[in-house]
This record gives structure tokens, sequence and C-alpha cells, in this order.
């Protein structure tokens, strides 16, 4: 039971992809489905509307996240579902339904531990140790994030953690309840085989032609040969347009000229300090002696500039910097208080400041380093100009051929070749194609499931007519149109007949070996006799089965509560096995290593159940309603 998480985790991982659901929250929507005006939205949490634009905009970002991490072994298609677009939604309404909770309560996560967690980013600290805020803004503006952006993500991510894990990390199971599940999944069970193989009953078999016949015509599905057609299709897709797009160098240089800030690093400052805590109610003793102190450490500091970051470590009361020699790091307007930042840009490199008074002290402040504002000549901008003017070309570009081969391939209908001369596209052939996928052409445009059923419409087989234009994958488009189209037909019996046979000899070898089985099966539960089977073996859900796997599973789940017990299976292409339980015990030194384990997997799901009712709580006490249509989910109507 447990040791199939454990060995399976990357098919476990898969699943969750697949379902693309949160650890926090795993819920339907069915009690809060409506088919009400879909024009209002898809949902609406809190009197607020889930658009259809957010919802498209979920999905894109699931395949995006997927893709990366799932490299070529992602399907697209997994995400195409009703049931994956489902999932996106019912999470979008439970993120909605806990926003709307957080605020109500006015729940939020300091700053000092928004701070930390973006302190301990793996990657972002530099060879002396300071953090890299350059490295972190620019991490940042590939994903097209602010740093205050992300700190707003970051502090509602944190936030609903905290929430998850006050509910989830409170709930436990009861201890007698954990144990109970560990003695069932250590029980071991002592079993005897007998098998009755279907090689042993081939000779017995006569097969008549008649037999043959029937099974030809109660199977008819086996022998059909499916329809396929012929199609011509063109491919539109960002390599067409990369070739119209083109970039002089007088844009360039406007383009530097205009956005210099852009191309221009500013000043950097790093900075160290030493700080005397002050409370702010502090009494006038207090103040004095704490001012004196003050003055101490920057007399030492003055006397032995060079030992700034000894002296910050033996005196500094900064918990957060005395350790590093209290490096701040690389400084930022707006990040300090007023009082020190004005100092510190204030003074030059290598300088001390005099005692800067704040809020939480006295501080003695070093400029360690000082670069000047510098700007990134036009040669060395040039290309990096040039790509993201191409880039944003591109993009217009493509945004009005898209438009230009989605309407020619409809109002043109009866030919690709208007819009293939129009935009330079080729127009290719491919045969053999049937209303499946084929798993062997799983990278081939053409193998697309939303297009395979558009060439195999109505409009595409009898009129001839050209497909729509169809996106088989981002910024993909295609069209077909039908060539030749052959229908479905079945195989001549004269050209299965040997398969048939075949098949129908193993069916019936089961058949006997089945009754034989059940007959020996229903003796022995009247006398309890041991004569024929094998030797003792033990099966237990923690060992890997010495028999069959579909007989160990029936074996564990027998009903032994009185001894001998038998059980009868049929093994799928091998034959009928009987089995005898003759004992059922607990190993002598249960493994209480994974005993705990156990418990700890088994107060996980009760603490996610936990989650799920209150997840179902919020979203009643926020008149969740979802008001999507069967079509926007990918079903069809006649389905319904």
């Amino acid at each position: 039971m447990f040791d199939f998480v454990r060995n399976n985790k990357r098919v476990m991982q898969g699943l969750l992809l697949v379902i693309i659901v949160p650890s926090f929250v795993l819920v339907g929507l069915e009690s809060y489905q409506d088919r009400g005006d879909a024009a209002a939205g898809v949902a609406t949490v809190a009197g607020q509307k889930v658009t259809q634009q957010e919802w498209e905009e979920a999905q894109r970002r699931q395949i995006d996240q997927a893709r990366q991490m799932m490299g070529p072994q992602f399907d697209q298609k997994m995400f195409e579902t009703p049931e994956a677009k489902q999932a996106i939604l019912n999470n979008l309404v439970a993120e909605r339904a806990i926003n709307a909770e957080i605020a109500a309560s006015h729940m939020t996560v300091g700053d000092a531990a928004i701070a930390k967690q973006i302190a301990d980013i793996p990657g972002l600290r530099k060879p002396d140790g300071s953090f890299d805020m350059e490295q972190y803004k620019s991490l940042l503006a590939a994903q097209g994030l602010t740093p205050s952006m992300y700190d707003q993500r970051l502090r509602r991510d944190l936030t609903v953690q905290q929430l998850a894990g006050s509910i989830q990390q409170t709930a436990f199971a009861p201890r007698t309840v954990a144990t109970r599940l560990s003695d069932i999944n250590d029980q071991e069970r002592e079993v005897q085989e007998l098998v009755f193989p279907i090689a042993q009953y081939l000779p017995q078999v006569k097969v008549t032609d008649e037999m043959v016949k029937a099974y030809y015509d109660n199977n008819a599905q086996l022998f059909t040969i499916p329809e396929q057609v012929k199609a011509e299709y063109v491919l539109f897709d960002a390599d067409a347009v990369a070739s119209q797009v083109q970039v002089s160098d007088a844009e360039v240089t406007d383009y530097y000229n205009k956005n210099l800030k852009v191309y221009t690093t500013p000043e950097q400052r790093t900075a160290s300090h030493i700080l005397i805590n002050l409370a702010r109610d502090a009494k006038p003793a207090e103040q004095a002696a704490a001012k004196a102190k003050a003055e101490s450490v920057l007399a030492e500091v003055r006397k032995n500039p060079a030992n700034f970051a000894e002296i910050a470590k033996a005196q500094s009361q900064d918990q957060g910097s005395a350790a590093q020699g209290g490096d701040l790091g690389v400084v930022e307007k707006g990040v300090f208080v007023k009082p020190v930042e004005d100092a510190i840009y204030a003074l030059k490199e290598g300088e001390v400041s005099g005692l800067v008074q704040s809020e939480f002290g006295y501080h003695v402040i070093k400029v360690t380093s000082l670069k000047p504002a510098q700007q990134k000549p036009l040669a060395e901008a040039k290309d990096e100009i040039a790509a993201d003017l191409k880039k944003q070309k591109l993009s217009k570009k493509y945004s009005e051929m898209a438009e230009t081969f989605t309407n020619m391939v409809y109002e043109q209908s009866e030919s690709l070749k208007p819009v293939a001369d129009k935009l330079g596209l080729k127009i290719e052939t491919v045969e053999g194609l049937t209303r499946k996928p084929n798993p062997a052409l799983a990278q081939a445009p053409y193998n697309n499931e939303k297009f395979l059923a558009a060439i195999f419409g109505v409009d595409a087989v009898k009129n001839k007519r050209n497909t729509e234009a169809i996106e088989v994958s981002p910024s993909v488009l295609i069209s077909g149109r039908v060539v030749e189209f052959k229908p479905a037909t079945k195989r001549p019996l004269a050209e299965v007949d040997a398969q048939i046979r075949q098949r129908v000899t193993l069916e019936e070898a089961a058949r006997l070996a089945r009754a034989a089985g059940e007959q020996k099966l229903a003796a022995v539960k009247a006398s309890g006799d041991a004569t024929g089977f094998g030797a003792p073996t033990v099966v237990a859900r923690t060992k890997q089965p010495t028999i069959n796997t579909a007989a160990a599973l029936a074996v564990l789940k027998a009903d032994v509560s009185k001894l001998p017990a038998y059980v009868g299976v049929e093994v799928p292409g091998q034959g009928y096995g009987v089995y005898r339980i003759g004992k059922v015990s607990q190993p002598a030194a249960p493994d209480t290593a994974r005993r705990t384990q156990e418990a700890q997997q088994i107060g996980q799901l009760v603490g996610q159940a936990e989650m799920y009712n209150y997840v179902e709580a919020l979203k009643t006490k926020a008149k969740a309603k979802v008001t999507v249509s069967p079509s926007q989910l990918g079903v069809r109507s006649d389905a319904q």
C-alpha cells in the first residue's frame, strides 16, 4: 500500500501534473455548477468574476510549467481534456475563495519573512557571500516581474502556506488507526498454489468452421480496417514570418537614443554598519548608555578603520548582519530607513560615518564599495536591441499573417493554393490519416486530434472544402483538405481464419482450465485437502510476490477468518490457479522506521481531508458559482 507511493515517485509526480491541483486543495466543482450565462464569466467567487481570459491564461501557465518540468516527455494533449480544463478552473475558484478569506481576516506575512525567503533563493549570492541584487532583478525580469510584483506574489503565497499549514499540521490520525493499518500492511499469508495451465488443455480443443464464423461475426471491430484519408495541408508558424521581418541600423539607433536609461547601469553602493540597539521607549539613562557605547565603537572604528568587519562581529547588535561583519549588501533606494539611507549616499568609498540615529538605535556606517553609473555603448547594445525589435515586429507580423491565413482558408475554401501563394507557404501531402492520432507520429502537426476531427468532418470529406485554421501547438496553425477518402472496410474471413482459430483455441483451453480449477476449488473447500498443492510460500504487501501478481492480490483480499481459506483466480494468458491459505501471521520484528513513516503519511492524508473540507466551506461562504458551458470544456453537446 505505502510501498507503491515510495517506489513510484515519478509516476505519482506525473499523476499530479495531469490533475493539475496544488497540494493544499483537491476539490470538485459539481456542487457549484450552474449552467447560467457564460458571458458573465466562467465563475463567480465572493461577488467577483473569473473571466474566460483568466481561465485561458491559467491553462497556458500550467502547460508552460509542465513543458519545462517534463521536457521530452511532455504531451500537451493531457491538458486539453475536459477534466484537465475543469481542474484548472477548480483551482482558480479555490484560490479566489482562499484569497477572499485572507482579505476578510486581514492575514499577511511580515517583511522579515519575505526578506528571508528571497535571501534564501539558491544562486543569488556573490563570491563574497553578499546578495546579488542585479541577478535577482534579471531573474524576475525574465518572468515579466518587478521586485515589488514578486514581493506581493510571494507574500500572498506564504500567507496561503501558513493558512494551509495551520489546518493540515493540526490534523492527526489516532495511534490505534495507524497501528491497525500498518498491521494490515505487514500481514504475511502462507499460501500453496495449484495451477491449471492453458497448455494442458490445448489438445482437447477442437475448433470448427462454425466456431470461427461465429467469432468473426461477433467481433467485427477486431477485423475492421478504419477509414482513411489522403490529405493536403499547409502549415503556418513563426518560421513563415521570420523571413519577412528585418530591422535596420537606423531603427536600432533610434531605439537606443529613446531608451538610454535602459542601457545605463545606475550607481551601485555596498555598505556595512554596526548597530547599537535603542528601544523607542528607552529611558534617558538607557539612551545615554547606548549613545556612549556607540561613541566608543565609533572611536574604535576610526582608530582601526580596516578592522571594521571584525569590530562589527564583536560589537554590532544587529542579529541579521553582525555575523557577516555588518555587511548590508548592495544598497537599494527605499530599503533602509531614511537616516541610514541618507548617510550611505553621503559617504565616499571607504569613508566611515559619524553616529547615525534611527528608530532602531545608533549606527556606524561604512561604504565598502562604490561603482559609478555606466552607460553601455551602442555598439555593445546593438545586437540585443536588434533582437528585441525583431521579436516585437515578429509578434505583430505573426498576428497579421495569422489573421490572413485564418480568413483565406475559410473564404477561399475550394483550394489551399491561394493562401500558400499569398503567404509563401508549401502545400504538403500525407496519406493514411485515421480518426485517431498515431502514437508513432506524435510530433507531426497533422497527427493532432483537433485537426483529424476536422479533416474527417462532413464539410471536408463530402464537400472537399478546406478545414478551418486549427492551432495544433502554440503559434502553429494548420489547414487541410481531403484529396482521397477510403471508407472503413472489413478484412475477409479467409484472410483472418488462422488468426481466429488461434484465438478461439486459446479461449476454449482457458475455459476448460477454469472449469477444472473451479471444480477443484469447490472440492477442497469442502474437504480441506491439501493434496496436489505446491510448497508453501509467503505473500505480503511489503514484499515482491512469489506468485502471479493478480493471484497475490486475490490472496491478500481473501477472507481469512477461518483457515485454511481458499481462493480461485483466473490468470490471463496462463490459466487458472487455486490457492490455499494455511497461515496468517505478523513479522516477528516490525520495521519501526517504516511504521513511523506510514503514520506520518496517514496523518498527512487526514490533513488533506481537513483542508478539503475547509476549502469547501470557504467556497460556500464565498458563494462560488461556476457558469462554464460544456462546449467551453471541450465536451460535445451530443455527449451530454
